[in-house]
């Protein structure tokens, strides 16, 4: 793989993240309502995590093992978030990951977003399924998977450790074959 592409949708602009994102990064992270719902996101989110997360990103896309995109409004230069797939080349599969500052939450920007990520995957990546996890405690993220035509495929009880609970996971997942009805028109 070369160089990360930028996708664009209606409303947004999906780049490579930059360092000089990482200001920003720390700003939406912070927020413990978003360290809450996900869970790679570390509260507080101290000086430098963001720095460190953004450096790896490039290495990671030259691997084919992710890809994290910046997501920013068009005709802003700031982000408002971040979405991704980790890949599974191996068995062309990808999971997607995505958090959106608190601010632009119900505004439909996760699902543009992630519809974008998607296509890319199918289409640029070759992959045969995309799937996601979200903690079931956080219903508004399988909203956004289930906008995605993504199903439902099971409950995985107490899967994760989140700071000092366990958390119930919610399994999504699409394959290309429903990507391809759900994207594509009907013929006729």
């Amino acid at each position: 793989m070369t160089n990360q592409p930028v996708l664009e949708t209606e409303r947004l602009l999906l780049r490579p993240f930059a360092l000089s994102d990482a200001p920003r990064v720390q700003q939406l992270a912070d927020d413990f309502a978003i360290a809450d719902t996900t869970l790679n996101v570390p509260h507080p989110y101290e000086d430098g995590m963001a720095e460190e997360w953004i450096s790896n990103h490039q290495q990671q896309y030259e691997k084919g093992e992710l890809v994290n995109f910046a997501i920013t409004l068009k005709g802003e230069s700031s982000l408002i978030g971040a979405i991704g797939l980790v890949i599974g080349e191996k068995y062309k599969r990808a999971e997607l990951g995505y958090w959106i500052g608190e601010k632009y939450w119900n505004c439909g920007y996760c699902t543009e977003a992630g519809r974008a990520v998607i296509n890319f995957g199918f289409q640029q990546l070759d992959l045969n399924k995309i799937f996601a996890h979200y903690f079931s405690r956080n219903p508004a993220s399988g909203k956004v998977l289930e906008k995605l035509g993504m199903v439902r495929e099971g409950s995985l009880r107490e899967h994760v450790l989140k700071g000092e609970k366990f958390e119930d996971l919610e399994a999504y997942g699409i394959l290309r074959a429903d990507w391809e009805i759900f994207i594509l028109p009907p013929s006729g």
